[in-house]
């Protein structure tokens, strides 16, 4: 197993941006078969080192000859910026497209949907729903724990949606809840298309929340109304903050939920 730090150009974000990647070194124990993948976003003020900073996932990756992508993604949320913006870039196409493309070129992954994955806390699962559900061709599997979806979840007005500022990324926040930057929206979209005759294919989604978590309603909201509209949902919910001892021990049950073995 090696863990790497990597920087290259991204067309999508107009500059050199950081990953980290979790790359299994036994070549699935002689197999020629490409890695399963799992690209992993960060939280609100947090980087690309955050989960190997404060999990184990490197070990459990190691565990299960599974590749781990993750990247940065300043205080994004992980959707396309408007131009203009203190965070200028695309960074929903950047997720879904492009770190996608380029991660198989530099690495033996699969391009299977069903063997791609994505998954974030907090910020990263509003990103890893929002852009799993709008690329619904690519990743088979979404996972969002304490995912920050009350951005649009709740009202507007509501005191219990309590942002401090992370929704300026949005720009006219009333009007992007309308677009698919919204995850609603963006869900909303996929189910249209297949009740239009499109074949298309619903990921599988796993929501974990805390229940002294203050996104709980949010999150259990979201997964009602997925799991309403046919999508195949599992959403947990057990004692627990929004903090890393909480995503610590849900990034496993994530790790099970998946459709990867352990060889070791």
């Amino acid at each position: 197993m090696a863990l790497l730090q990597i920087t290259f150009r991204s067309t999508s974000l107009h500059r050199k941006v950081p990953i980290q990647v979790i790359l299994p070194s036994d070549n699935n124990n002689g197999r020629v078969a490409p890695f399963k993948t799992l690209y992993l976003l960060h939280g609100l003020r947090d980087n690309n080192t955050a989960w190997t900073s404060n999990t184990r996932i490197e070990r459990w990756a190691m565990e299960r000859n599974l590749a781990v992508v993750m990247p940065s993604a300043e205080n994004s949320f992980y959707v396309d910026m408007p131009y203009g913006t203190s965070c200028f870039g695309d960074f929903g196409e950047y997720v879904g497209v492009e770190l996608v493309e380029m991660t198989r070129k530099m690495f033996r992954l699969s391009e299977k949907r069903e063997d791609t994955f994505i998954a974030g806390l907090s910020m990263g699962g509003f990103g890893a729903l929002r852009n799993g559900l709008k690329y619904y061709n690519t990743f088979g599997y979404i996972a969002c724990l304490s995912g920050a979806i009350h951005i649009f979840e709740y009202p507007f007005d509501e005191p219990e949606r309590n942002v401090i500022g992370e929704d300026a990324c949005f720009g006219d926040i009333k009007a992007a809840a309308l677009t698919d930057r919204n995850p609603r929206v963006a869900a909303e979209v996929m189910f249209k298309k297949r009740k239009a005759g499109e074949n298309i294919p619903y990921p599988k989604v796993y929501i974990g929340c805390g229940t002294e978590d203050y996104l709980l309603k949010a999150n259990h909201v979201f997964a009602d109304f997925l799991k309403t509209n046919g999508v195949d949902v599992i959403y947990e919910e057990s004692p627990g903050g929004h903090d890393w001892d909480f995503w610590d021990a849900y990034i496993q049950k994530v790790l099970g939920w998946l459709p990867i073995e352990k060889v070791s």
